[in-house]
């Protein structure tokens, strides 16, 4: 990685600490769990952080939690807005409602029909809007001025950052001995708060973050020493396919994280699969990848290194499985 430059923000231990009495009475702490494969496959003595076992299917109802003890009362009484089409959608949807928040979600009109179903089920409002996450995003900037609403941004936003860190803190507490943890990057909001959270309580550990080779925008921005706005993204999996990363995570995963590592979508595919297969875990592809990472020999660490894969979500669209039959 290139020189890192300092950055203003800095999150503590006892910022995390104190996020985490919040969160955690509505989340799962979810578990750690061992692959005799993985660890034959890499010499590396592999845990899985599953959060695919969590509320909504993803680490993002952390984030949100976190982020609603923020605001005044006033902005909680007008409600908040964000634009997703994923596991965003649904962390706030869900995080509101525990906090007793109105919340609007604006999606693109052509999102997966199970997930505006899922995100409505949680006591969102859904608002439909063009076509890609642009143009629902642009609406969702135009209620904020017309309702007085709050926005929640998917990844660029401390309090967010923070309230996702506390997923480090578990992984610590269940496993003390970690030499690395590899973690997905989309638009870097996980990875940020996770290298704090464990650079907090272990400043040895090595934090590696996995991207799409078709969408590498937080290590090309990393070396750019500045935030670079991709001209083409060849990627198509939800969670990884992000055309900008954040500025305050562009700041922070400069400052914490060791190395950056990519691979085609094809190979983060095979993984989902394998895990599928191997593991009998259900990831969706943003959490495969440090999986396949590890399969593709990506990661270099000494032999026997305690390594935590963070899965970060399992809400993959099946209903292209209905009607199918095999053995």
């Amino acid at each position: 990685m290139t020189s890192k430059r300092h950055t203003t923000v800095d999150v503590r231990r006892e910022d995390f600490e104190r996020a985490r009495e919040h969160v955690a009475p509505h989340v799962h702490h979810t578990p750690l769990v061992t692959s005799r494969l993985l660890n034959e496959a890499t010499g590396f003595r592999v845990r899985m952080k599953a959060e695919i076992f969590q509320r909504t299917g993803s680490y993002k109802i952390r984030g949100p939690l976190h982020k609603f003890r923020a605001l005044t009362p006033s902005q909680r009484e007008r409600g908040v807005i964000c634009s997703s089409a994923g596991n965003h959608a649904q962390g706030v949807a869900l995080a509101a409602r525990i906090e007793g928040i109105p919340a609007v979600v604006v999606m693109a009109k052509n999102a997966t029909p199970s997930k505006i179903a899922a995100t409505r089920a949680y006591g969102a409002e859904v608002v439909l809007h063009g076509t890609i996450w642009d143009e629902a995003n642009e609406k969702a900037l135009e209620l904020v001025e017309e309702r007085g609403m709050t926005y929640i941004h998917p990844f660029d936003d401390i309090e967010l950052i923070t309230g996702q860190g506390t997923l480090g803190l578990e992984i610590f507490d269940d496993l003390p001995a970690i030499d690395a943890a590899v973690v997905p990057i989309g638009g870097g909001g996980l990875i940020s708060g996770v290298s704090m959270a464990l650079k907090s309580l272990k400043p040895s550990v090595r934090i590696i973050g996995v991207e799409s080779s078709g969408a590498p925008g937080m290590k090309k921005s990393v070396e750019a020493g500045r935030v670079v706005t991709l001209n083409r993204v060849d990627c198509i999996i939800d969670g990884l396919r992000v055309k900008r990363v954040g500025e305050v995570t562009r700041a922070i995963v400069s400052r914490f994280v060791d190395e950056i590592v990519t691979l085609p979508d094809e190979k983060i595919f095979e993984a989902v699969v394998w895990l599928m297969a191997y593991q009998k875990l259900v990831a969706e592809g943003a959490a495969a990848a440090p999986v396949a990472a590890l399969l593709n020999g990506l990661i270099r660490l000494p032999a026997g290194a305690n390594v935590v894969c963070v899965l970060s979500g399992g809400n993959i669209d099946l209903d292209q499985l209905r009607g199918m039959r095999w053995n």
